[in-house]
């Protein structure tokens, strides 16, 4: 059987997890130790030097980087398809993946160091979640665009281009940054919900959120490390929150990548 590394609210674990569910492949799910506190060990990190989720362990098959890992449940399971069939479809849906993965990724990730972790407080606090809401509406209409007239990202049916969007958008609802649900990308959200391999992934994220009360006060015990990969760092630093970045490593309670 196939087994996940994933942390819930990773939305590059949730992307895989649902397009596993959707495929129908029975997977088990296993939640790294030491990840957080960048100590990660044992086959987790011997699979992924970077020591980041979600790692896909299948058989003596080891993969990193939730792209990577969906190309390769399109080859290994291609039924039924989440890919578009025509080429110029197909790049379409992996660029929208790409626009979440990075620019979209950084801002939720950015208002979960200030809501979850409270990196900021105040005036500053404030500001980073003006600018992040600024930033959320644009990209939300970005992919009003891409979704068009149509039920799904994919086309006529769910698929890559959905999987991907719904981590984000979906995390927006929760930071206050959601759709106007009478909007297409409102409407297609709750569409989206409505099929279970996406209400079972949300579910598992929603049920993790209750444990987050308690990680600021081991972020500032230095106890727990907050990873800046290189968009997430553009996004403190642009949007006026260089300050947090220096206090961090100060306290030591951020990390870079695994490779050092």
């Amino acid at each position: 059987m196939i087994t996940l590394y994933e942390h819930p609210l990773s939305p590059y674990a949730q992307k895989v997890k649902i397009a596993l569910r959707e495929k129908g492949e029975a997977f088990e799910l296993r939640m790294p130790g030491g990840i957080g506190a960048g100590g990660a060990a044992g086959e987790f990190a011997e699979a992924n030097p970077r020591a980041e989720v979600p790692v896909l362990i299948d058989g003596d098959v080891r993969i990193f980087d939730s792209t990577i890992i969906l190309e390769y449940i399109e080859d290994r399971f291609p039924t039924p398809a989440l890919l578009p069939k025509m080429p110029a479809e197909r790049a379409r849906v992996r660029m929208i993946e790409e626009v979440c993965d990075t620019h979209y990724e950084a801002i939720n990730w950015g208002l979960g160091e200030i809501g979850w972790f409270r990196r900021a407080e105040g005036e500053l606090a404030e500001t980073l979640r003006e600018r992040a809401a600024e930033q959320t509406e644009k990209l939300q209409a970005w992919l009003g665009t891409q979704l068009g007239s149509a039920d799904w990202f994919n086309g006529a049916s769910f698929g890559w281009g959905d999987l991907s969007v719904v981590p984000y958008v979906n995390a927006s609802v929760g930071f206050g940054n959601g759709p106007d649900q009478t909007s297409p990308l409102g409407k297609w959200l709750a569409r989206a919900k409505t099929r279970e391999s996406v209400a079972l992934t949300l579910k598992e994220s929603a049920a993790s959120i209750a444990g987050m009360e308690m990680v600021a006060n081991v972020l500032e015990q230095g106890l727990f490390k907050r990873e800046y990969r290189d968009h997430r760092l553009e996004w403190m630093v642009k949007s006026g929150g260089i300050d947090v970045v220096l206090k961090g490593l100060e306290k030591k309670n951020i990390r870079f990548t695994h490779f050092e």
